[in-house]
């Protein structure tokens, strides 16, 4: 729970505190007065200090934070819900030429532009980083050994057809080179439609299913099955199979008399017989020995019923050989554009799926759940954690060219508008679509941590 927590602060902290430094350091650059900067919005905590004309405040509502800059909107007594969800009034006027309406509209373009420039910036650096410090690891299999029937979705029958193992070698005219290329591919909630194009086959398989919801991607993916050797890579302590005196790098060559052939084949013996004995015929160097051992019943995901169902688990995991790639300076920023723009092309197609329908509203998550992913990562390595701090920080970059007022994309609608028009939106309109951003902005937040307890209580 401790690492959950400290794990959300940094991912939030960190992303929001980028952000809007980026519409702080711009404001002071074009001469605009700074009454505000804070990290949360609503009433200030305790944690607070002024520095020259400028107020630095934690707030108590952590999701988002602001810069109240000088302007005709701060300083009117009808900005209602706006100056509250921003702390309140400024507590001493800033003169005429330090007003943000007073400043050129390529100023105020740069200045409201600035935070959403820093994420982006941001979250490339990250996967810059990342791309040079530690590479990538990709699984080098490109061979599918079956599929599991039970588990396609009703668009991708076809698959049960093919003759199996077989080498995948282009999903929708893209080249496979690993099995982390046919995930990708596989679970792109972009494309409508799959081409899986086999080593010697002469024409593809055509599968179709949506993009989202993305439960018959998650089945499709799951259903095909890597042509993994049966040997033996992380075993947990305590379980089954590490009892039982088997270890990394053990090969299975038979369970309960049946060959072994592939990963699959083991696992499919071993969640058959939760609480039943299974016989292993196992290889170690040039020695063959048997080994009994009894599968622990756990509960898992039914993704064919729903619901949930019992298997049989000891605690193994596939001996897998990643394959390192290494990138050169001129690579790692070539990836990390890459990563950067996927990430935002996939935040853009969410946002689309969710006004036209085909993305459900409870896939919002708010701040529980990102604290949830948050700590769930920070267990995992800190090279997932700053990946995910990269993501996030794409996500929030691109939430916030949103049009709804009091986003940063409201407000660049605004200039806009006064550019097009050659005078700004008169003062009540712009206060009067800000009240009703903050309403939506509120109706949003609430809805997202309405989901996360749903969640967090399995509703």
């Amino acid at each position: 729970m401790l690492l959950t927590i400290a794990a959300a602060v940094v991912v939030l902290g960190a992303v929001i505190f980028v952000h809007e430094v980026g519409h702080f350091l711009a404001a002071k650059a074009t001469g605009v007065g700074v009454i505000r900067f804070s990290i949360g919005f609503g009433p200030a905590t305790p944690l607070r200090f002024r520095r020259g004309d400028t107020e630095y405040v934690l707030s108590w509502f952590p999701l988002g934070g602001y810069v109240m800059m000088a302007s005709e909107e701060e300083t009117s007594d009808e900005t209602g819900g706006v100056r509250a969800l921003e702390g309140g009034p400024a507590q001493r006027a800033f003169p005429p030429e330090q007003q943000f309406e007073s400043k050129p509209l390529w100023a105020r373009i740069l200045v409201i532009t600035a935070g959403v420039l820093m994420n982006a910036a941001f979250a490339w650096g990250l996967y810059a980083a990342l791309a040079l410090g530690y590479g990538s690891r990709e699984d080098p299999t490109t061979v599918m050994a079956s599929v599991d029937s039970a588990l396609l979705p009703a668009g991708a029958t076809a698959l049960a057809e093919v003759a199996y193992p077989q080498r995948v070698v282009r999903i929708n005219g893209d080249t496979i080179g690993s099995w982390n290329d046919l995930q990708s591919a596989v679970l792109d909630p972009t494309t409508s439609g799959l081409s899986l194009e086999f080593a010697g086959s002469p024409s593809p398989v055509l599968v179709s299913v949506p993009g989202t919801p993305g439960g018959d991607r998650v089945r499709l993916f799951r259903a095909l099955k890597p042509a993994w050797a049966p040997r033996l890579g992380y075993l947990a302590p305590g379980r089954p199979a590490a009892a039982a005196g088997l270890t990394t790098g053990d090969l299975v060559l038979a369970a309960n008399g049946d060959s072994v052939r592939y990963w699959d084949d083991l696992v499919r013996v071993v969640e058959a017989h939760a609480g039943d004995t299974v016989t292993l015929v196992v290889q170690r160097a040039d020695s063959l020995f048997t080994v009994r051992l009894v599968p622990t019943a756990e509960s898992d995901t039914d993704l064919v019923a729903g619901g949930r169902r019992v298997v049989g688990k000891v605690g193994v995991g596939p001996h897998i050989v990643p394959r390192h790639v290494r990138y050169s300076l001129s690579g790692a920023v070539r990836e990390a554009t890459r990563r950067a723009w996927a990430d935002a092309g996939l935040v853009l197609f969410a946002v689309k799926g969710l006004v036209t329908g085909n993305v459900s509203p409870r896939e919002l998550g708010g701040p529980i759940f990102i604290g949830q992913l948050s700590g769930q990562l920070a267990q995992v390595g800190l090279e997932p954690f700053l990946a995910f701090i990269a993501l996030f920080s794409i996500n929030l970059a691109v939430l916030n060219l949103l049009p709804i007022p009091v986003l940063d994309g409201g407000r660049l609608l605004f200039l806009l508008a006064e550019g097009v028009r050659g005078r700004p939106l008169s003062r009540a309109l712009r206060i009067r679509l800000s009240q009703v951003g903050v309403a939506l902005l509120l109706a949003i937040m609430l809805l997202a941590l309405t989901n996360d307890v749903l969640r967090l209580f399995g509703g």
